[in-house]
């Protein structure tokens, strides 16, 4: 690393404008944030028309913050009120209000600002160390390697389900069914449209979101006596107290859930989203105690929380290194570079090296104020606990329809959301999980895309899955993830009829 480039970019972030502009970039994230139905690739949408009249460096320095604030601040909702701000909190939103009926809040937004933002310096660490040669591995993944990716992911919902296994993988089901809805498949040949014209776009995930987790809440609310006598109390008082204590007990976590999220953030089309799934799957297989996992139990939120920002900073090496784009959010930010003349590549690093070290400075930056803005956020967010339940639901009714209809001035999604609110209450009453049902929808497209093109290539032949070395570790892996559970049902099975018979 040139130390007068270095310092150089130091010189240029430190201007009063560019702090400016991460400061209130930082702001307008963690709201768009902690709204539900918004989401980090939103925030970065609507600030690209904004960044025409920047210089690059404070436009690039604004879609990074408001991102990193964004992934972090969607946990506010889904701690206190079960609904979260964006797709990648949702991986966890069950936990975080089960430890808030539990009187512990502070502990779960306080594990997700401090962890978020430790997972956030890592993979910026990552990013700039390692950038060239993670995104050489990304570049070897094919349609192969990320249909047993996929397949990974969608295991995890069977880890994370609190519920039986097999009511775990009928919810997963459900998920991918809803994932075949439209014409977004390879074919892009209708699907159970029924005729209807507003279904050839399929299920759209926010309002599937926000009505799983909002409509349900409300629902339940209204029809259950205990939900209208139950009072939560909880102060948020200091975030930060208890969380060295967290770090001692969990380092594990800390270091598996920033390394997962900053690998899953480095391949094309991944991102947080997946890594914040795979992580708290994974955290649930690890740990010493999963039993304690849906029942409010904070080491899911710690691994978890730390993959979302670190795949925040994984996404941007192949989008730097190779222009191809981790997720949607840096699809967005290389058009803002194109224009900018800042053509990514690996020619990036010599033509633009002051630009490219700014980036990695502004990372850090943005990571670092997370903290003191993360705690003024829920500082204020914690009011919302003081608000009677019965004003509270229906305003959360009236904001779940006003925002889901804002996403595409569509009344057809505001129908959506209120169906699977009604389906995911239905489900929860009979103990089916919901969330392997999200993870469903958030892959099912994936699935079958990757799917379809390794079998084109492969002319048919299924062994063709296994005929790269990354394809076939990550499938035997994944078909043992399968295998396993009905071998260990089998032995046992056998075990229970020796023992009964004489």
């Amino acid at each position: 690393m040139d130390l007068a480039n270095l310092f150089a970019a130091f010189d240029q972030i430190t201007e009063p404008f560019v702090l400016g502009v991460v400061l209130l970039a930082a702001i307008f994230g963690l709201f768009v944030g902690a709204v539900p139905g918004l989401s980090a690739t939103m925030a970065v949408a609507l600030l690209v028309p904004i960044t025409f009249f920047m210089d690059p460096v404070p436009a690039v320095a604004m879609m990074v913050t408001a991102t990193a604030m964004a992934i972090t601040s969607g946990d506010i909702p889904g701690c206190l009120l079960r609904i979260p701000g964006t797709p990648s909190s949702a991986a966890y939103t069950d936990e975080a209000y089960a430890m808030t009926k539990k009187g512990l809040a502070n502990q779960a937004l306080g594990a997700s600002v401090v962890f978020s933002c430790i997972g956030g310096l890592f993979g910026t660490l990552v990013l700039i160390t390692c950038a060239p040669m993670l995104a050489d591995l990304a570049l070897n993944f094919s349609s192969y390697e990320f249909f047993w990716l996929v397949v990974l992911g969608l295991s995890c919902a069977i880890f994370i389900s609190p519920a039986s296994t097999l009511r775990g993988f009928v919810s997963l089901l459900i998920g991918l069914f809803l994932a075949c809805v439209g014409m977004n498949n390879p074919a892009a040949f209708p699907r159970f449209t029924f005729g209807n014209d507003d279904l050839l776009n399929g299920v759209t995930l926010l309002p599937m979101m926000v009505g799983m987790f909002a409509v349900s809440e409300v629902l339940r609310y209204a029809t259950d006596a205990e939900q209208k006598k139950l009072v939560i109390t909880t102060q948020v008082g200091n975030l930060f107290t208890g969380m060295w204590g967290l770090m001692r007990k969990y380092p594990k976590s800390v270091v598996r859930g920033s390394v997962l999220g900053t690998i899953v953030g480095a391949l094309p089309g991944a991102g947080a989203d997946i890594a914040a799934w795979m992580s708290y799957g994974v955290s649930k297989r690890f740990s010493r105690e999963p039993e304690k996992f849906g029942t409010g139990h904070v080491e899911g939120i710690v691994e978890a929380g730390a993959a979302n920002n670190s795949a925040l900073a994984g996404a941007w090496i192949p989008a730097l290194v190779f222009g191809i784009p981790g997720d949607s959010i840096t699809a967005i930010v290389i058009g803002v570079l194109y224009m900018k003349n800042l053509a990514p590549g690996p020619l990036i690093f010599t033509n633009s090296p002051v630009e490219i070290y700014s980036v990695f400075l502004v990372f850090i930056l943005a990571n670092i104020i997370m903290l003191p803005l993360g705690y003024l956020a829920v500082k204020l967010a914690r009011r919302v606990l003081n608000v009677p339940r019965n004003i509270l639901m229906p305003l959360i009714l009236l904001f779940c329809i006003v925002g889901t209809f804002a996403i595409n001035n569509s009344v057809f999604d505001v129908i959506v959301m209120l169906a699977v609110g009604i389906l995911a209450y239905l489900m929860e009453e009979n103990s089916f999980p919901i969330a392997p049902a999200v993870l469903g929808v958030v892959l099912g497209g994936m699935l079958e895309e990757h799917f379809v093109f390794s079998m084109i290539k492969a002319d048919g032949n299924l062994l063709m899955f296994f005929s790269r070395p990354i394809a076939c570790t990550l499938g035997i892996f994944a078909l043992l993830i399968w295998i396993f559970p009905l071998c260990r049902g089998a032995y046992r099975m056998t075990t229970q009829k020796q023992e009964i018979q004489p």
